[in-house]
């Protein structure tokens, strides 16, 4: 699964409900709505990376209220879950 974060500005006066229908595109996991250099933050997760140049600016970018966006890809994660997950592999043995 390939992740992506971006980072969205939209019109100001229309957070709540442009958060709401990019919540709602397929491929869509999580939205933040945060303080800061951008007003949303969306978490996608797809099988490859032709699904992002389809997802981003194909529909998340048409999106009304929609101004830019800028994407990240994840590489890796790191968390606490992740680390206790895989030290506990075989402790029930």
């Amino acid at each position: 699964m390939i992740k992506a974060i971006v980072m969205i500005q939209v019109n100001a006066d229309s957070i709540p409900e442009t958060a709401q229908a990019i919540a709602d595109v397929e491929g869509v996991t999580e939205v933040y709505s945060c303080a800061g250099d951008v007003d949303l933050i969306a978490i996608m997760g797809v099988a490859r990376h032709e699904d992002l140049a389809e997802l981003i600016p194909g529909r998340i970018s048409k999106i009304p209220g929609v101004v830019a966006t800028d994407t990240h890809i994840a590489f890796r994660s790191y968390s606490r879950q992740d680390t206790e997950a895989a030290f506990s592999i075989g402790a029930d043995a």
